[in-house]
Order: C-alpha cells, then structure tokens, then sequence
C-alpha cells in the first residue's frame, strides 16, 4: 500500500510510503484519501500527523503519469485531486505535517493543507510547477495565499523558486526542527492537544477556515455557540470552576 494509517496515543499517522521520494499519483492519493476519512472518523484519533517513509515527505505529483493527461483528463481529474486535499485539510482534528526531504509541488500543497506544518531545517519546499509550464492544481495557489498573503505566494508560484527555511519560520508557515528530527517535533508539538476537547477542536479548524469568507463572523458566532450544548463544554467550564483538570471526552 503506498499509504499506511497507524494510531499510537491518540495520534494517528498518516505515511507516505511510494519509494524513492513519495511521489503522488493517482493510487496514492485514493489511498491518502481513504487515510483521511479514516482518521476523520476513529474516535480514539484525537491527532493526526502526515509524514513519509525513508526521510522525504513527497516531491510531489508522478509527472510521467501525469505528462500522459490529455486537458479533458486533467480537467476530468483535477477536481478529484482537489477533494483529496480537501479531505486531509477538513478532518475535523489537528494535523500536523512532518517534513524531512522534499515538500515540492504537490506534496507542498498537501503540507499547506494541514493545520501545522514542522521542517527540518534541511528540506527543501516549494511550488515549482511554473517550471513545467503548469501552475500548482491541489489547492496550492489559494492555500499558500492564505497562508502567507498574495505578494509572497505571488513570487513563490510565479518564480517557482524553494522557499527558504528561514523565512518559511519568518511568514510562520513552519516550524523548524533540527535534521531528522521533524516527526519528533511534531509529536511533541500534537501532544498536548490529544487532552483537549475534541469539540471545541473540530469546531475552531470550521471557523478559521471560514475566515476568508464575509461570512467567516457569522460561523464564528454559530461554532462558539453551538458547542455551549456540549458536555466538553460542561466539563471545561465545570472543571475551571473547581480548579482541577478537565477530562474531556474524543
């Protein structure tokens, strides 16, 4: 299988495993797809970390498979693409890709589509699909934008130059950790939130995807207010007033 779903306290990891850098085509991301809802549906999954096997994250879309695509395939296929990124960015839990390696191209735009990104600070990542004569199709122009603002994302998808670390750590798009130690920091990074309210969790990552949007005020209102009708919330509030550690339910 070229994507492997496991669970170890509380944290589901999502693997890219298509040797010899992880290269995402079409069965893999079916497969990455099918981790998603996975994880999105386990309730003992209170986190999700995406990372690759043997040291490289993904360096992106099989570009023999997709050099073959005629524009009505592409067109055919491009919305599928989308919605498998849409499917890792809308689990409704944390998640947190750990890059070593390569983060390019396509497997830039599934990092962007997690909630946190940590990097050794020897990857290398970037959109470089201008280089192709394509621009990036998984959500990477719109996402990246969002992320770090239009004249930033501008330079990187129009140059399609590798963003450099530093100022990837700069614009807050990553975390940086010491070589090999992404998986590491991004564990420790997720830790903590498996002891919170899933709730609470799943309603914040609706809100602030919403934000974008005029409308983003009014999901706020109706996130905040929806979860008073939840025990988490009775929990959270109850344990304050006691002065003890809550004890949130998945």
């Amino acid at each position: 299988m070229p994507v492997h779903f496991e669970v170890s306290d509380g944290i589901g990891h999502i693997i890219l495993d298509r040797p010899p850098v992880n290269a995402l085509d079409r069965a893999h991301q079916q497969e990455l797809a099918r981790a998603a809802r996975d994880a999105g549906k386990r309730k003992e999954v209170r986190a999700v970390v995406i990372h690759g096997a043997e040291g490289v994250f993904s360096a992106g879309a099989d570009i023999r498979e997709m050099a073959t695509l005629s524009p009505d395939e592409m067109k055919a296929h491009a919305p599928i693409l989308q919605d498998t990124f849409r499917t890792v960015a809308e689990i409704p839990k944390p998640v947190c890709a750990a890059i070593e390696g390569y983060a390019l191209g396509g497997g830039f735009e599934l990092a962007l589509a997690a909630d946190f990104r940590v990097c050794s600070g020897d990857a290398q990542i970037g959109l470089p699909e201008i280089h192709l004569g394509v621009i990036p199709g998984a959500g990477g122009t719109q996402r990246l934008t969002r992320l770090v603002g239009a004249a930033v994302a501008t330079r990187l998808i129009m140059t399609g130059t590798r963003l450099e670390i530093d100022e990837a750590a700069r614009l807050g798009l990553v975390t940086v950790a010491p070589p090999g130690r992404a998986l590491a920091a991004a564990l420790d990074l997720l830790a903590p939130l498996v002891d919170l309210s899933a709730s609470a969790l799943a309603a914040a990552k609706r809100a602030i995807a919403a934000a974008p949007s005029p409308d983003g005020f009014t999901r706020e209102t109706e996130e905040f207010a929806a979860l008073f009708g939840t025990a988490n919330q009775k929990e959270g509030m109850g344990a304050f007033r006691e002065k003890r550690k809550p004890n949130f339910r998945p």
